[in-house]
């Protein structure tokens, strides 16, 4: 099962938008690195309800979807990258 198969078109500009924003966190001295992922959901799910214009179950699954879908993709460049 793809996860990019239930994110709806309008919702994809969100995951490299949610990489950049975890990228900008992993910088911050501030942000341990486990706490990103918990960060990156409300964010995703807010950008989500803006981009799908309004509040909703599904713009929030879309939110959900995004997140999950951003921070995978982060982990697969990161293990695929290792020796």
């Amino acid at each position: 099962m793809e996860i990019i198969n239930y994110i709806t078109e309008n919702a994809l500009i969100l995951i490299p938008v949610l990489l950049i924003i975890g990228a900008i966190l992993k910088d911050t001295e501030r942000v341990k690195d486990k706490y990103i992922p918990v960060i990156l959901l409300p964010i995703g799910i807010i950008l989500s309800l803006l981009v799908m214009k309004g509040f909703s179950a599904d713009s929030v699954v879309q939110g959900i979807l995004v997140t999950g879908a951003a921070v995978y993709g982060n982990q697969l460049i990161k293990q695929i990258s290792k020796e």
